[in-house]
C-alpha cells in the first residue's frame, strides 16, 4: 500500500480561510438583500418641496449637518447646519420605521435588489429594529414602491435625485436625526 502524502498546516488554514471569507461575503449580500425598502401602501409622496417655499426643518432635530427624517410628515431634510435645509423632499416609508433618536449612517450600497425585485441604488443605511435594517434608496427606473403590507421592511424610497442627494450628502458617519 503506497504512503499517504499528508497536506501542510498553511494549506489547511489557507483553505479554512478562504471558505469562511466566501461563506460571510455571501452572508453579507444575503442580509443586503433583505434589508432593501419596500414600502408600504399607506405612503404617498407629494412632490418635493420647491426651492422658493421649502418645508421647514423641525425644531426638536438636533444641530450640525444631518440627515432629518420626519416619520409623521414622510419626509427628509438634508441640513448643512443650525435650521437651513439644502434640500427636503418627501419619501415612501418601509413598514418597520425606526424609533425617533439620533443615529449614524454605518454602510452604503452602491447598488442592490429591493425586495419587491426592483434594482436600487444610493443605499445609506443608519439603523435596524427588530432584526430589520433600516435606509434610504431610490429605484433605478425611477419607478415608485408597490405596496406590500405583508413584507416587514426598513426600506425609505425616495425619487431618483432625491437618492442621488443623499448619496452625497450622508457619507458613513452622517448623523441622522429621527423625529415624530
Amino acid at each position: 500500500m503506497p504512503a499517504q502524502r499528508r497536506l501542510s498546516p498553511w494549506v489547511w488554514v489557507t483553505t479554512l480561510t478562504v471558505v469562511a471569507v466566501a461563506v460571510v461575503a455571501f452572508l453579507a449580500v444575503r442580509a443586503d438583500q433583505a434589508a432593501q425598502p419596500k414600502p408600504t401602501a399607506s405612503a404617498s409622496p407629494s412632490a418635493s418641496a420647491s426651492p422658493s417655499a421649502p418645508a421647514a426643518v423641525p425644531n426638536d432635530s438636533g444641530t450640525g449637518r444631518r440627515i432629518v427624517y420626519s416619520l409623521s410628515q414622510r419626509r427628509v431634510w438634508l441640513v448643512d447646519s443650525g435650521k437651513d435645509a439644502r434640500r427636503t423632499f418627501t419619501v415612501w416609508p418601509g413598514s418597520v420605521s425606526p424609533l425617533p433618536g439620533t443615529y449614524t449612517v454605518t454602510f452604503r450600497n452602491a447598488s442592490a435588489t429591493g425586495y419587491d425585485d426592483v434594482p436600487i441604488e444610493n443605499v445609506v443605511y443608519f439603523s435596524t429594529r427588530s432584526g430589520v435594517s433600516i435606509a434610504f434608496s431610490n429605484a433605478k427606473d425611477g419607478s415608485s414602491p408597490s405596496p406590500d403590507p405583508g413584507v416587514e421592511t426598513g426600506g425609505i424610497r425616495t425619487r431618483t435625485a432625491d437618492g442621488a442627494a443623499i448619496w452625497d450628502f450622508g457619507s458613513t458617519g452622517t448623523t441622522v436625526s429621527v423625529v415624530e
